[in-house]
């Protein structure tokens, strides 16, 4: 089966997220002819390895043929946590949505606010260390958001372009196959129309579109 005949995709959340706040991206992905399902994990309360775990075990019992994986954040992390170990091999394409491949400044930065491994708990080591090793062929794109408003205002603040949580260049990797910036927030990249058109084609075809100033 070739990946554009892939007609399932699993929703990854983020940080401090459940399934249920992709539920707009995941009806734009079921309108477009995809089946969708979210998968839930405890981002704080449950090492990342584990629930790269339970995504595989899904993965293996649900979508033998294949499935396009997507991630939000922290979710992009625990997906390459899945992928790295080689526990999925089947053909699919895989989305980041503003995932800080390169480690992130804000959690590193929080990381000394009093309570900070209450807040960031499990998630705080994935967040601060980034990806250690890339998966070998797999189409791999990422959407990065350059609209400054979030956490990021508050913990010292980020280089620009960011989206407010996570810097654009956090988002960089020379494994990815595709790499685009939109003008969105971190959460405006799972409710952004435009941003859903954009993972839509590259789950279709492996790239995205041209981006406009308007997009």
């Amino acid at each position: 089966m070739i990946a554009h005949e892939i007609p399932h995709v699993v929703l990854v959340h983020g940080l401090w997220f459940r399934a249920p706040w992709l539920r707009v991206l995941g009806g734009r992905l079921e309108q477009a002819g995809f089946r969708v399902k979210g998968f839930n994990y405890r981002s704080t309360g449950v090492p990342l390895e584990r629930s790269a775990m339970r995504l595989q075990h899904l993965c293996d019992r649900d979508y033998a043929g294949g499935v396009h994986l997507v991630g939000h954040s922290l979710g992009g992390l625990l997906i390459l946590q899945m992928l790295e170990a080689g526990r999925w091999s089947r053909p699919g394409r895989v989305v980041f949505l503003g995932t800080p491949l390169c480690g992130s400044a804000v959690a590193r930065q929080a990381a000394g606010w009093p309570g900070a491994s209450l807040l960031l708990g499990a998630a705080q080591d994935p967040l601060r260390a980034g990806v250690h090793r890339w998966p070998e062929d797999r189409q791999i794109g990422m959407i990065a958001g350059s609209r400054s408003v979030g956490l990021g205002l508050i913990t010292g603040g980020l280089d620009k372009p960011n989206d407010g949580t996570v810097a654009v260049a956090e988002t960089r990797h020379e494994g990815l196959e595709a790499h685009i910036t939109m003008p969105v927030t971190h959460t405006g990249l799972i409710f952004s129309e435009p941003v859903s058109r954009q993972l839509l084609t590259f789950l279709n075809t492996g790239r995205f579109m041209p981006v406009t100033p308007d997009a």
